[in-house]
């Protein structure tokens, strides 16, 4: 999957003037939010050798920076229509405590939330030069009707006392000097926030590049791994049945001439156990490929998984169209082998399935069992070739399996992958 590269749209007169109303606004928000971010950061820290209450101030300050760095997101996407990705909270995709560890440190450092916070104390500190800009621009307008007026007038705010006739002059000359600088003010706020917030062209080549790293190598392990479940299958289940199958046949073959009804019976035996080879061959086979997700999609391939589940599963999707084979596929595989793994290891009485083909364009999956939890990523085992499957595919995916359960697993993908 590779990412658009964002819109280097042209800045109209309606988006400077738009976006001088909004950094009018963020001088006043701005400061109260930054003041509210210093305190907790300073609560936090102060507090660090009462135990736990420090750390939620600067969890609580972790997660407001989050939120003031999205807005500045939705905000400047939506002033300018730059084409920039959503914001995201950062997961590490990994179970219990330290996973949680890890995904706080992610999200402290992710490079796009501090862009963010950077994008928004600039406007808050342009925003703080906006405001006394557009008040001497005002004043200003107010002293081309002085003549009106007798005597000398007072510049509102200054304690500057002028003729009446000069007022004018200094009027014109104040409105022409305060346009200016918001006009300046409103450019600068464009280039400042292209600058922060749109990646460069070498930035975005490196991601792909990395991207397609990811993928090439989640590829490669995910082949590895299947490779290495179907010679398992094979070397376990139906290698040893055809052997049991010939050696029966041998018997048989023996006792035809002298004990018919032995061989009969044995020729019984092999016969169930060749339709047994055959039913393990066409599982193993749908396991690589589900005819039926290609022929009725992925809500009909779904039905008949489920309903050869040995878990009781409650399945749940909602989708308003196809997705590309690929996509479909990896998620499709993601469903079979979390319901496998909670059959053979969870202890799960049930299972919840939930499908969805979210706003942004990505097919997304929720598989939950009220198992005995503990679920790991072990090399080559199922959760790693889910993993590897869906990164390949240049999606993600995220297990949450505390010991005692329940275990959830969520898988998303690019619809169009």
């Amino acid at each position: 999957m590779t990412t658009a590269p964002p819109i280097r749209r042209r800045v109209g007169v309606l988006a400077h003037l738009g976006a001088l109303a909004q950094l009018a606004a963020i001088g006043l928000i701005g400061s109260i939010l930054f003041t509210v971010l210093a305190t907790f950061l300073g609560v936090g820290v102060g507090l660090l050798p009462v135990v736990g209450i420090g750390v939620l101030f600067l969890i609580a300050f972790l997660y407001v920076l989050w939120a003031t760095a999205w807005l500045e997101y939705e905000r400047v996407e939506g002033l300018y229509g730059y084409g920039l990705p959503a914001l995201r909270i950062r997961r590490s995709g990994q179970p219990g405590f330290k996973g949680w560890l890890r995904t706080l440190w992610q999200q402290f450092t992710d490079g796009p939330m501090w862009r963010g916070i950077a994008s928004c104390a600039i406007a808050t500190v342009l925003g703080l030069l906006v405001l006394p800009t557009v008040g001497a621009v005002v004043t200003s307008v107010s002293l081309l009707f002085a003549p009106l007026q007798t005597g000398d007038v007072r510049i509102v705010g200054t304690g500057i006392v002028i003729a009446s006739t000069a007022a004018v002059i200094v009027g014109i000359v104040g409105i022409l000097v305060g346009a200016a600088v918001l006009v300046g003010l409103a450019l600068l706020h464009a280039v400042l926030t292209r600058a922060i917030l749109v990646p460069s062209r070498e930035a975005l080549l490196a991601e792909q590049a990395r991207a397609a790293g990811a993928q090439r190598a989640g590829a490669v392990r995910a082949s590895e791994v299947e490779r290495t479940r179907i010679e398992r299958d094979l070397h376990d289940g139906v290698q040893p049945r055809l052997v049991s199958v010939g050696m029966t046949l041998g018997l048989a073959q023996q006792k035809i001439d002298t004990d018919p009804a032995a061989a009969k019976a044995l020729l019984d035996e092999a016969h169930t156990s060749t339709k047994a080879a055959i039913t393990e061959l066409r599982q193993l086979a749908r396991g690589i490929h589900a005819s039926v997700l290609d022929d009725r999609g992925l809500d009909a391939a779904l039905s008949a998984l489920v309903a050869r589940s040995h878990v009781p599963v409650s399945l749940d999707v909602r989708l308003d169209g196809r997705c590309s084979p690929t996509a479909e596929a990896a998620l499709y595989f993601a469903i079979a082998e979390s319901l496998t793994n909670a059959a053979k290891h969870s202890r799960a009485t049930e299972c919840r399935v939930t499908v969805r083909r979210r706003d942004d364009g990505t097919l997304w999956a929720r598989v939950e069992d009220n198992g005995v939890g503990g679920a790991r990523v072990l090399p080559g085992g199922g959760l790693d070739g889910i993993t590897n499957r869906i990164l390949a595919a240049g999606g993600t995916t995220r297990l949450d399996s505390p010991t005692g359960g329940p275990t959830a697993l969520e898988v998303s993908v690019p619809c169009a992958s």
